[in-house]
Order: structure tokens, then C-alpha cells, then sequence
């Protein structure tokens, strides 16, 4: 999920499909990827294209596991499975918050991994009374900071607090994170009101996760352009309860919510995803691991041959991209996405869920990328009929796609089955989208 503020906005991961599930269990399927979902009615026969559910007689594969022996102090397991609310192709994490410098602290699991975008969000929900209360909330200019994170479905609206931030075995200390649902939506205002008036996306239940772990290529959630008032993203605020009062506030990066691998004493400069290969079925559920660091351990170098690297900008934007010859404005790796999300009016839209594609049978595409290195690779994909896959009862998917607003190519969690992904940070605290840095994407 790349923030607005990396001038890239996509659908929020966790929404997709749990809707096209919805959707599917109101008209007679099964909910919640039920393995006894029923397709009768479809008619559809093998080798035609159809965006109804159809049977193909198949049904999501076993659990799979790329998960070594044991794992590094520098490695913690990523898990795609049923999770907070039965969406496929999230991928989670537990991450342990405490207060800074004491023993009050809180795990927390089916936190999503995303590589699109920077920084800690917990949703209050997922916190106990204990860390509610002792999770101190930041102060600029006398004033409460709180945080308006835009996504193109809705926005996260919340205080930014701060905490020790573990995960595996790796700490942080004293990181600003942002926690949503905390203020009441009244509170909001300034020059941009879109959690004022916008849809909110604060809870565990909206987003199908306990929090989003934001492990992108930019340091922090919207850079130097924030220090200054107004800038939409950030508050002041004053009061308390529903008299709390909230407007536009510059704040020091130093105090914007940060990716929490970027303030690891040692592995702070990338991440690597590591994730099994899934069937065209699926798989009930994949486990597979991330390494923190690149070049930093033993078990985290970057191969020399057989790799293919595309230097991004700073939000992790390839230089250029097409596919089928047409040019599309960016491309990005992304994690957060739980699809692949492209523009193609060739592909049927699922029925009761139009912003997935139902492909029957399954079609090949082929995008073309290319870094700022001048690097290109040709990545072959495939999108079949994203309702009748989860009809099938799994949650890892490499062939689930969807449509995109926009003239853009988000490389979704599909495209990670199967691969080991480095994401190398900018070393720079700051920079613009559309220029050349030292982050890359290697694969």
C-alpha cells in the first residue's frame, strides 16, 4: 500500500476481496473462502471466458513452507493464512510493542507486512487496556500529534505515539507509530478534511489485519514536505474525548511515524521476503520468512549472478514499465496489494466483485519493467477467475489480479510466491517521486 504522499494510491490490500467474499456468500456461495462453496448455476465449460463463478474442479492445495530449520536472530516468519478475517494473500507478522524503557508491553500478531509503504499502524483495537493507556502520544508545539494516512479507499486516523518496536528478534526504541481509531472522526479539520468527511479505515475488522508494518523503501511516512503547515497529513490537536479539536501541524521527521527496520541498531538498510511457490489452486495457507538487512549477516548477502535488480526511486517506483506494449505511468513491488493490479480491458470483471478479474480459463500477461539502472525484465504472470479460487477454501494465491485506477502495474502479494524479493532502503531521509536513488528491488 503505497500512501498517497509517494504520489502512487492503490486500493487497501485488505478490502478487495474480503468484499468480493461478502459478495460471494450473498449470492450463494461460500463465504469466507469456504472449501464448501457451492458453483451451481455457473454453465460455464472448460476453455471458455466467463466472469461468473464457475467449478474447475479444483480445490486449494496444502499448507506450504519455505521456513528454514530455524530461524536467525535477523529473521522472523511471514504467514499467509486464514489471519484476523479470512482474506486471502495477507501476509502477517507479530510484532511486540512496549512502552519505552519498561516491562508493560503487548504481541502483536496478524500484523500485515507491506512493502509498499513506511512506518508502524497498530489499530487500537488490537491494543490492551495496559498499552492504550501507556503508549504516550507525541507533542509538537504544545499540541497532540495525530496523523490523516491517506489511502485511494479511505483513510487512517489516529494519534502518533510512541513505543519500542520488536520484531523477531530485532528492537527499535522509542519509534513513532501511528495508532488509528483512537480520536473520534469529529476531531478532524485543517486545510484537508478527508478524515473529516472521508471513509475511515481504523479498525482491525476494515483493514483484515491487527495493524499494517510498513517496511518500505522511504524512512519515513511523508518526509521534509511535512515539516511544514498545512500538509494534510499531519495534526495538532487539543481537548480530549469529543471535545478533542485537531489542525494542520508541521512536524520534524524526526517525530514522523518511521519504519521501524530503519532504527534497528544493526540490518536496518532493506528486508528480504522470502515465500514458497503456490499451485494455480492455491494453498491453504504459505509460511515463509523475512530477513532484515542486506550485506549486513551471513545469510543475507545479495547473489552476484542470477538476479535481476532495478534501481527505484524513493517510494520504490520503477522507472518506466509497460504491458502489451502500452506504457503505464509507474510499477511497484508491493506487498500490501493482494492482487496483482493492473488496467487491462481484455480481462473479464468478476461478477458482485468488479474490481477483481474472473479469467476462465486462466490468461498469461507479461509486463515489462524497467529500473532506473536501465535494468528490464520481462515478468510473466497469470490471472485466473479470482471468486471461484476462493471458493476453493485457500488463502495464498499467485493468480489472483484485479483492475486499477489509473495507467499503473502494482506487483501484488501474487507475485512474491515463489521468490525471494530484496528491497534495499534509500539512504537518504528524504526525496522525490520519479527520481533515481540507491534503493532497488531485486529479484
Amino acid at each position: 500500500m503505497l500512501s498517497i504522499n509517494g504520489k502512487l494510491a492503490r486500493m487497501l490490500a485488505a478490502f478487495g476481496l474480503a468484499a468480493a467474499v461478502a459478495l460471494v456468500a450473498g449470492c450463494g456461495g461460500g463465504g469466507s473462502g469456504s472449501s464448501s462453496a457451492s458453483t451451481s448455476g455457473s454453465g460455464a465449460s472448460a476453455g471458455s471466458t466467463s466472469n461468473s463463478p464457475v467449478s474447475a474442479g479444483l480445490t486449494a492445495g496444502a499448507a506450504v513452507s519455505s521456513l528454514p530449520a530455524a530461524l536467525a536472530s535477523n529473521q522472523v516468519a511471514v504467514a499467509v493464512a486464514a489471519g484476523y478475517k479470512n482474506v486471502p494473500n495477507i501476509p502477517t507478522v507479530s510484532v511486540t510493542v512496549c512502552a519505552h524503557g519498561t516491562n508493560i508491553c503487548q504481541t502483536i500478531n496478524n500484523v500485515q507486512v507491506d512493502t509498499g509503504s513506511s512506518g508502524l499502524r497498530l489499530t487500537l483495537d488490537a491494543l490492551n487496556s495496559d498499552m492504550q493507556t501507556a503508549l504516550p502520544v507525541e507533542t509538537a508545539n504544545g499540541k497532540s500529534v495525530a496523523e490523516c494516512f491517506g489511502f485511494e479507499d479511505g483513510n487512517a486516523w489516529g494519534s502518533v505515539r510512541t513505543a519500542d518496536v520488536t520484531i523477531g528478534s530485532e528492537t527499535a526504541l522509542s519509534v513513532p507509530i501511528h495508532v488509528t481509531g483512537d480520536l473520534p472522526q469529529t476531531a478532524a479539520g485543517g486545510t484537508n478534511d478527508s478524515c473529516a468527511v472521508g471513509t475511515l479505515n481504523d479498525t482491525s475488522s476494515s483493514i483484515a489485519a491487527h495493524g499494517i508494518l510498513g517496511i518500505g523503501t522511504a524512512k519515513f511516512d511523508c518526509g521534509n514536505g511535512c515539516a511544514t503547515t498545512p500538509n494534510g497529513v499531519y495534526y495538532g490537536c487539543t481537548g480530549s474525548g469529543s471535545s478533542t479539536s485537531c489542525t494542520d501541524l508541521g512536524v520534524a521527521e524526526g517525530q514522523q511515524v518511521t519504519n521501524p527496520v530503519r532504527m534497528f541498531t544493526t540490518d536496518n538498510n532493506g528486508a528480504i521476503l522470502n515465500m514458497p511457490a503456490v499451485t494455480s489452486s492455491g494453498s491453504t495457507s504459505a509460511t515463509g520468512f523475512l530477513t532484515f538487512g542486506i550485506g549486513t549477516e551471513s545469510n543475507n548477502t545479495l547473489p552476484t549472478s542470477g538476479i535481476q535488480k532495478l534501481i527505484t526511486d524513493h517510494y520504490g517506483n520503477v522507472q518506466s514499465a509497460s504491458l502489451s506494449g502500452t506504457s503505464v505511468t509507474s510499477a511497484f513491488f508491493d506487498t500490501g496489494s493482494n492482487g496483482l493490479f493492473f488496467l487491462d480491458s481484455a480481462l473479464p470483471s468478476c461478477i458482485g466483485a468488479p474490481g477483481f478479474y474472473c479469467s476462465t480459463p486462466s490468461v498469461s500477461r507479461t509486463p515489462s519493467v524497467t529500473g532506473f539502472n536501465g535494468t528490464n525484465v520481462s515478468i510473466g504472470l497469470s490471472i485466473g477467475n479470482a471468486v471461484s479460487l476462493i471458493e476453493d477454501g485457500g488463502f495464498a494465491y499467485a493468480n489472483i489480479g484485479g483492475s486499477m485506477s489509473g495507467i499503473s502495474f502494482d506487483f501484488g502479494m501474487p507475485f512474491f510466491y515463489g521468490r525471494t524479493v530484496y528491497v534495499n532502503y534509500d539512504p537518504n531521509t528524504d526525496g522525490n517521486s520519479g527520481v533515481a536513488t540507491s534503493a532497488y528491488v531485486a529479484f
